[in-house]
């Protein structure tokens, strides 16, 4: 089963579901306060490892928060 995204309207809280592909757009239980919560985009990164071992982001920024020019010098 995929794993979806949803965030609450009421308490804001971003939780992640197991749900059938079927299912994916049906409103979601929040688990702090029991809103409906919609689904919303998911966000990942991507990696890769050059011949001698350096990891470096492929498509874009690893982390919204970091500017370092590769994951060995990030912070996070």
């Amino acid at each position: 089963m995929p794993l979806y995204e949803y965030l609450c309207p009421g308490c804001k809280l971003k939780f992640e579901l197991l749900r059938k592909a079927s299912e994916s757009d049906e409103m979601a239980c929040c688990p702090r306060c029991q809103n409906s919560a919609g689904r919303v985009p998911s966000t990942f990164a991507s990696f890769s490892k050059d011949a001698g071992g350096v990891t470096t982001s492929i498509g874009g920024s690893a982390c919204s928060g970091c500017d370092a020019g590769s994951c060995q010098s990030c912070n996070h």
